[in-house]
């Protein structure tokens, strides 16, 4: 599969401006959508897990690698995806979960995670050691970075499997997971300078520590001049990226940019960046946002349609359950209890991602789902609430069952990512 990923890659440089979207969600819904997505454009289809979401601890999803691996292949094959077009990646693959300890206790942890997901079949693989760890006195140097990313490296290549040997994504600079917590007004693109001192330095040790790695390493993450906060998108500027390109352009054809921060880009921003280099575009809390919006509309639906005594009330279901279980918004949301209320519905961060999987919210939204499957919901209806799945459902490419509207929302994202990517 490592293989077939670069070969994609390299298309991008030897031939035109193709690239790939990962799409980092655990989520059944976003995963059946973007499987569906991927049968109707016959490509590959990169989804990718984070550190803090699986991990040999089970993260915040409660699945270890070889969990999340079965339950991607599930839900991919109900979709009709073929399993040899299914790439699976680790994202942010380091001490990140256990940053707080001593660097040595951290990293025998990250060795242990980069060691699982090798071993479950995830062969796209993030290697960042960017962050402090509890004992560091400073921020990592880069040198400190780069020893620990080849560390980590050694353990990947020791656990792959013979003919599968994984790809590795490298770079520090690397944007908030989820965007930005405060209001942000502009972002600098990565220095030249910065770009060639990365690839230096990782090179010379990966020579010392790993040399038969180097030449799989098919990424680098820097920052285009991207990003969101709670309620503000910073548009790509191809003027701000130029040199990035332009330096990229000179380069042999080994290498490639990867983009995080991608979600809620505008479709042509999307294209300008595969165009410019950046042929792996991150997106995450863009799609299940989306769901978010369609389980919202579908929601409203339900308030006119349904008795009261027999509605999912997944709304309030969801805020009691944020309120009683705040550790996965609070740290991110600020402001007087009002703003923060907003923000824990309307973020782009979507922080009420990790409470999908919550036993009373899913209790709701199977309630939610059976309430409106029991009904016929107007076309009237669904052109004001879903308009995007009115004319979906008009021109018949979906059938109009409650999940379907949803799963056609999510993939009016993927949509936009697809179109930019130009899959051939």
């Amino acid at each position: 599969m490592s293989e077939l990923l670069r070969r994609h890659l390299f298309q991008h440089r030897k031939e035109h401006a193709t690239g790939i979207y990962s799409v980092c969600s655990a989520h059944p819904w976003v995963i059946q959508a973007a499987a569906e997505q991927a049968v109707q454009d016959d490509s590959l289809l990169l989804v990718e897990a984070t550190s803090n979401q699986v991990n040999q601890f089970g993260g915040y999803t409660g699945m270890r690698p070889a969990d999340f691996r079965n339950f991607v292949l599930a839900e991919t094959r109900k979709a009709g995806l073929s399993d040899d077009r299914l790439i699976l990646g680790g994202d942010h693959l380091g001490p990140n979960p256990w940053r707080k300890l001593p660097a040595a206790e951290a990293m025998a942890h990250a060795e242990v995670m980069v060691a699982e997901y090798v071993a479950a079949g995830f062969t796209k693989i993030h290697l960042d050691a960017s962050m402090a760890c509890g004992d560091d006195a400073a921020h990592p140097s880069d040198e400190v970075v780069a020893h620990r990313a080849a560390q980590l490296c050694k353990v990947a290549e020791s656990s792959a499997s013979a003919g599968n040997m994984p790809v590795y994504v490298i770079g520090t600079e690397v944007p908030v997971p989820g965007g930005a917590t405060h209001s942000i007004h502009d972002v600098p693109a990565t220095s030249i300078a910065a770009v060639e001192q990365t690839l230096a330095i990782h090179k010379a040790i990966f020579a010392e520590k790993v040399p038969e790695a180097w030449e799989r390493v098919i990424a680098l993450v820097v920052q285009p001049g991207v990003e969101f906060d709670h309620d503000s998108v910073l548009d790509y500027n191809v003027a701000k990226a130029a040199d990035l390109s332009r330096w990229l352009r000179e380069q042999p054809e080994t290498i490639v940019f990867e983009a995080h921060s991608t979600d809620y880009q505008k479709p042509d921003a999307l294209a300008s960046l595969v165009h410019d280099g950046f042929a792996i575009l991150k997106v995450g809390p863009g799609v299940t946002f989306a769901m978010h919006e369609a389980l919202e509309a579908l929601e409203d639906i339900e308030d006119e349609l349904v008795p009261v005594e027999k509605r999912s009330h997944l709304s309030a279901v969801v805020e009691r359950i944020m309120l009683t279980e705040p550790e996965n918004w609070s740290p991110y949301y600020p402001g007087t209890p009002e703003q923060q209320k907003l923000l824990r519905k309307y973020s782009y961060s979507d922080r009420v991602r990790y409470y999908w999987g919550h036993p009373e919210i899913v209790s709701a939204v199977r309630r939610l789902m059976a309430n409106l499957a029991s009904i016929s919901i107007p076309e009237s209806m669904l052109s004001r609430y879903l308009p995007n799945q009115y004319w979906s459902l008009r021109e018949k490419r979906i059938s109009g069952t409650p999940d379907s509207l949803v799963i056609d929302r999510i993939r009016d994202v993927l949509r936009d990512y697809s179109q930019a990517c130009q899959f051939v």
